[in-house]
């Protein structure tokens, strides 16, 4: 079992060293980083979709703008859009699940505004119709997801594209990007003197 343990571990390490040798990743985290910067400058929101545990990660970095990450500050405005239940089945059931972004990007999203798109496989249709609606309402897409980009490779502004076909794997390197992008965003719009 002790084997096992190491080996994931050792996993998981090996996909973050493979992304800090990615000078064209790096720079794609910090161009999301200053796209998040600038939408919330002007007012502006940064709505996050995901599927299973891309809408777990979604939900998390939404609560480290809107609450607090190191540390107290203003909220900053940010959702994760699947979190109103009644909304989710009733458009799920009226419509089909790949409205459900759709629909409340085109209803929340503005121009100037950030929409962030989890996905491992790049492929999720109710995300790709998400990205579509925030590109028609003039936001900003972050696409988050695994090695090869999906369908959604070409669809986004910024792609951060963890290089990993192991979903456990890349969900872990999402929450970290997330986790360095709230850091940073934070730090940006509320320095500590």
């Amino acid at each position: 079992m002790q084997t096992r343990i190491r080996e994931v571990f050792r996993s998981s390490i090996d996909v973050k060293e493979l992304i800090l040798q990615d000078e064209n990743l790096l720079k794609s985290i910090e161009a999301a980083t200053r796209a998040i910067i600038n939408a919330f400058r002007m007012s502006g929101s940064v709505l996050f979709c995901g599927n299973g545990g891309s809408a777990a990660d979604a939900q998390h970095l939404a609560a480290e703008f809107s609450g607090r990450f190191y540390y107290d500050r203003p909220p900053l405005n940010s959702e994760a859009l699947h979190v109103n239940t009644s909304y989710l089945t009733a458009v799920g059931n009226d419509y089909s699940f790949d409205e459900v972004y759709a629909r409340i990007v085109r209803a929340k999203g503005k121009k100037g505004d950030v929409l962030v798109a989890l996905s491992t496989s790049g492929n999720s249709e109710n995300i790709l119709r998400a990205i579509q609606a925030a590109a028609e309402a003039g936001m900003t897409v972050i696409g988050i997801t695994g090695q090869t980009g999906g369908r959604m490779k070409d669809k986004c502004d910024v792609l951060i594209n963890v290089p990993s076909a192991d979903t456990p794997r890349i969900q872990e390197a999402h929450i970290t990007i997330g986790h360095i992008i709230c850091e940073l965003v934070e730090s940006d719009l509320f320095p500590r003197h």
